[in-house]
């Protein structure tokens, strides 16, 4: 078997082309995750919390000040950039509370199906039948 025949056999294995299309979707729903808390909850919360805006807050490692996040990064000035680490910490719950709540639901709908009826037991052959009725009657 060649090696290509070999690599289309794998990706078109069902397990293969899940993944491909689950990697797909999770990007793009990281995108709506990353603009809901960017965009819509990092406001209000900075709102909240007296006008901050968590993308600019920063700590300078560097010996110069400066204005603002953007002309230190000009500078090429260490930074600790924990404001972003605080952005992507709730990106990170929100994808992880949907993902939950996804599978469970999942799970719900899986322990809704009822069970499949157990089969029947196969019925005993005749010769099996017949060698027990010679044994119990040499028992007598």
């Amino acid at each position: 078997m060649s090696f290509m025949q070999e690599f289309k056999e794998f990706a078109m294995k069902g397990n293969v082309v899940d993944l491909a299309v689950g990697v797909i979707i999770g990007g793009a729903f990281q995108k709506i995750v990353d603009s809901l808390v960017k965009d819509m909850l990092m406001p209000v919360i900075g709102k909240l919390l007296g006008g901050v805006d968590f993308k600019h807050l920063y700590l300078n490692l560097g010996d110069k000040t400066f204005e603002t996040m953007e002309a230190a990064e000009k500078a090429g000035a260490p930074l600790f950039k924990y404001g972003v680490f605080i952005n992507s910490v709730i990106d990170f719950m929100i994808v992880a509370m949907a993902i939950f709540v996804a599978i469970k639901a999942m799970n719900k709908l899986k322990r809704d199906e009822p069970a499949p009826a157990p089969e029947a037991p196969p019925a005993e052959p005749e010769d099996v039948k017949l060698l027990r009725e010679i044994r119990d009657s040499l028992k007598k």
